[in-house]
């Protein structure tokens, strides 16, 4: 089961109908459950006075013992976290988890959209854990190091079981650098998996890249949609690997597309250590069947081409090369019938065992 527009306002006209009426939810009883400014607050970073917008369901400062999930769902290239909290309230309600699951969408601001008094300001750059325009010491990873800590604080959450870290398009790139860079993810008390979905690019840990040949062949690729009616749909393995020309993108290997050249949050961080940080931490890779167009902010840039030519064979490849070569032991889902669509990838039924994991009573 999927969501459209139109089963979306759906969605949101029954939430609203089974609220009692004509008196406030009491708080951790029912969820905030619009994009207005009703359902945020800020989050302050690195001792203050900085400070970042959230929208979610539930106040991270307020005791909440009935949440026993968290999810953060990262927005996309437009930065339009009102839409993407939209979405994760839609899958949690479809879930059933609308109730025991904090849903968090952070909005990583730049100067366009009218910050506030100490609101952070992002470069471009934050879907990669670049550094704030006005406070350079903080990347947008510290921003959601401080969600997660939030999160896995016993005094106000208690029975806190799981929290997944998600994200789709440049949010999906976002989930890919975190799940392997942050520093918070053994500390917490908390298991916390991440699920990436539908990126233009990833961090590639060796110096190789896909050979345009089999399953990345762009011909080949591009019809890759067209395959037979199975459940679940597997994913295309036929890609091999080697060297990259550096002529054809000198950068090619230089973060956020590989492990050279990292500065700010993960430049301390050995590329051993984060090899290791992205086979060992778990993580769940979202595809959708037809996302094989070059649509939706698409990058044709050379360094993202070098990684394959579209988001699915990229995927794909990815997530081979870790497995096969590296050890990994994660999850790949084909989501049928979606292109690059949020709405469509995350309200499906087959993802929603990845973002609302199941935790004990």
């Amino acid at each position: 089961m999927r969501l459209t527009t139109f089963a979306a306002a759906l969605v949101f006209a029954s939430i609203a109908a089974a609220r009692p009426a004509g008196r406030p939810a009491a708080p951790a009883a029912a969820p905030c459950v619009t994009a207005t400014a009703a359902c945020t607050e800020f989050v302050t970073l690195g001792g203050g006075p900085g400070r970042s917008m959230i929208y979610r369901t539930y106040s991270l400062d307020a005791r909440n013992d009935a949440a026993r999930r968290a999810l953060i769902m990262v927005h996309g290239t437009n930065r339009n976290a009102d839409h993407y909290f939209e979405t994760a309230i839609a899958a949690a309600f479809l879930a059933g988890a609308l109730d025991d699951t904090v849903v968090i969408a952070p909005h990583m601001i730049d100067r366009t959209d009218k910050p506030e008094a100490n609101e952070i300001v992002w470069q471009s750059s934050w879907r990669t854990g670049g550094p704030a325009q006005n406070n350079p010491a903080l990347s947008s990873f510290d921003f959601v190091d401080e969600i997660l800590r939030k999160l896995a604080t016993k005094a106000t959450f208690p029975n806190m079981k799981a929290i997944v870290v998600a994200g789709h398009s440049a949010g999906g790139q976002f989930a890919n650098r975190y799940e392997m860079s942050n520093k918070v993810h053994e500390t917490l008390g908390v298991p916390v998996t991440y699920v990436v979905a539908n990126p233009s690019s990833y961090a590639w840990p060796d110096a190789v890249r896909p050979l345009p040949q089999g399953d990345a062949d762009p011909a080949t690729a591009k019809e890759a949609w067209n395959q037979k009616d199975e459940t679940p749909l597997p994913p295309h393995t036929n890609y091999t690997f080697g060297p990259y020309d550096a002529s054809k993108a000198a950068a090619f290997n230089r973060w956020p597309s590989g492990f050279e050249n990292r500065t700010g949050y993960t430049e301390k961080i050995s590329d051993a250590q984060l090899k290791k940080q992205l086979v060992d931490r778990p993580t769940t890779y979202l595809l959708g069947q037809v996302d094989t167009l070059p649509l939706g902010g698409f990058d044709s840039s050379a360094n993202a081409m070098a990684q394959g030519p579209t988001r699915r064979a990229r995927g794909e490849a990815y997530f081979k090369y870790i497995t096969d070569t590296l050890g990994a032991k994660q999850q790949l889902i084909i989501v049928p019938e979606c292109g690059h669509n949020d709405r469509c990838i995350y309200t499906t039924n087959i993802v929603f065992p990845a973002i609302f994991p199941k935790v004990g009573g």
